[in-house]
């Protein structure tokens, strides 16, 4: 348990230490450590509104997305995209992602929200501009094939009280434990780190022999070791997607 507190502690310390504010004509923006696709710090904005404050990417993650070739233009862009966000409680309007916060869970809504920027992010990553088909959606139907029985999207909030979002769980059989399912599609050291914290924030409020599984995805890149041995120092058992026939057991059981 100490050695659990003192990572979350560490974890807290590293987001205050590396979050900076400044005002910019009525709003507030804040870079936190967090970065995106570019390997440029995430920015969110803030604004006092009546009783309430407002936290908005502005609409930079769409706009980025639209601009790498990735427009959210079909029914099945715009569902996952819609899943992704209400998972979060973040809301789009005109192209922005925004969320509405009070005094009480500020802390929870600005992590919800870039949380939800991350997972958009990850979600819609495309290596090539040509790429027809989304990592998620592979995902999917590799497990469907493998008739793997799971809940999608489901919603765990942490011993922190806040809210982590998994791509799948398996339930629980005869022969094997619960198994929780992240699936990364451009790992890097910060989205091993947001999987590893979610996970460490999690796993106290599920059954003591649940598992988590991060799903990697490695067809266009090489996966560094670093992630694979950050993400296996959290109990997290890393699948890189060209092995993931190595799983299927593990999963199906």
């Amino acid at each position: 348990m100490s050695t659990t507190d003192d990572l979350i502690n560490r974890y807290y310390d590293w987001l205050k230490a590396k979050t900076n504010w400044r005002e910019i004509n009525d709003w507030v923006e804040i870079t936190t450590p967090y970065l995106d696709r570019h390997n440029d710090c995430i920015q969110i904005y803030l604004k006092r509104q009546g009783g309430e404050w407002a936290l908005t990417d502005d609409g930079y993650t769409l706009a980025d997305l639209a601009q790498s070739g990735c427009e959210i233009d079909t029914p099945r862009r715009k569902a996952l995209l819609a899943t992704a966000l209400n998972g979060f409680g973040v809301q789009q309007t005109l192209g922005a992602f925004e969320t509405k916060a009070t005094e009480e869970n500020f802390p929870l809504r600005k992590h919800s929200l870039l949380q939800a920027i991350l997972a958009v992010n990850d979600l819609f990553y495309v290596a090539r501009a040509n790429v027809e088909s989304f990592f998620f959606e592979d995902v999917v139907l590799w497990l469907d094939d493998a008739d793997v029985r799971y809940t999608l999207r489901v919603n765990f909030v942490g011993r922190s009280h806040y809210n982590h979002q998994f791509d799948f769980v398996v339930p629980k059989s005869k022969r094997a434990p619960e198994r929780i399912l992240r699936v990364i599609n451009n790992p890097n050291k910060d989205t091993a780190q947001s999987t590893a914290f979610a996970w460490l924030d999690t796993k106290e409020v599920r059954p003591s022999d649940s598992q988590a599984f991060a799903i990697l995805n490695d067809r266009d890149r090489q996966i560094g070791d670093a992630v694979q041995d950050a993400l296996r120092s959290y109990d997290i058992v890393p699948i890189a997607w060209s092995k993931r026939e190595e799983f299927r057991e593990r999963l199906v059981a």
